[in-house]
C-alpha cells in the first residue's frame, strides 16, 4: 500500500477544504492511502505525525498564502522538518503542493516555490500537476486549472467567501486531480 501524507495548515477554512479534495484524488488511486496531517494555529504537529510522515511515500504540502508566501505555521512546520532533514527521512519521496488565496494572482508562485525548495531541500522528486490550462473565454471558475498552476494546484477564495462557497468547483477538481497524480506516481516508484 502506497502511503501518500498532506500536510496543510489553514487559516480559515479554505485550505482544509482544498486539502480534503487532495486527499480525495489520493485515495481514489488504487493502492493508495492517504493521510491529512493539519498543522495548528500554533504551528505544531502532534509528536506521532512526524513519524508517519516519515514513514509515507509521498508528501504533498499545502497553505495559504499570505503576504506573498506560505503561513508562519507553514514555515514553523518547515522549520522543524530539518530533524528528518538531518537523517534525510525525507529523501526520494515523492512530494508536491497546494495553495490558494483571495486574489486571482496573490503571488501564489511564491508559496509553490516555498513548497518546492522545502521539498529539494529534502531531496524530494517533485510533482507538478501535469494539466493544461482552461485559458479560452468559454472558461471560467468552474473549469479544471482555470488558475494555470503546472507547478501545484492553484485555488481563488474571495476574502468574502465562506469555505462552503471557495474554492470552487475547478480548483476542487484540480487538487483532486493533483492528489491522484501524486498518489499514482508514487505508487509506481514503491
Amino acid at each position: 500500500m502506497t502511503t501518500i501524507a498532506i500536510v496543510f495548515f489553514s487559516g480559515y477554512g479554505h485550505t482544509t477544504k482544498q486539502a480534503e479534495a487532495v486527499f480525495e484524488g489520493a485515495s481514489s488511486a488504487p493502492g493508495a492511502k492517504a493521510k491529512l496531517y493539519q498543522i495548528n494555529p500554533e504551528g505544531d504537529l502532534p509528536e506521532s505525525a512526524w513519524e508517519e510522515i516519515s514513514k509515507a511515500d509521498a508528501i504533498i504540502y499545502g497553505s495559504p498564502t499570505y503576504m506573498g508566501g506560505p503561513a508562519w505555521q507553514f514555515k514553523k512546520f518547515a522549520d522543524a522538518s530539518s530533524k528528518p532533514w538531518f537523517g534525510q527521512a525525507w529523501k526520494d519521496k515523492v512530494a508536491a503542493g497546494f495553495t490558494n488565496s483571495a486574489s486571482l494572482n496573490g503571488d501564489k508562485f511564491s508559496t509553490i516555490q516555498y513548497f518546492w525548495t522545502l521539498s529539494q531541500q529534502h531531496g524530494q522528486i517533485w510533482i507538478g500537476t501535469g494539466l493544461m490550462p482552461a485559458n479560452t473565454k468559454t472558461h471560467g471558475p468552474d473549469d479544471v486549472n482555470w488558475t494555470a498552476g503546472f507547478a501545484g494546484a492553484l485555488a481563488i477564495s474571495p476574502s468574502d467567501a465562506s469555505p462552503d462557497e471557495a474554492p470552487r468547483s475547478g480548483d476542487l477538481k484540480t487538487a483532486r486531480l493533483l492528489g491522484k497524480r501524486v498518489a499514482e506516481f508514487a505508487t509506481r516508484l514503491t
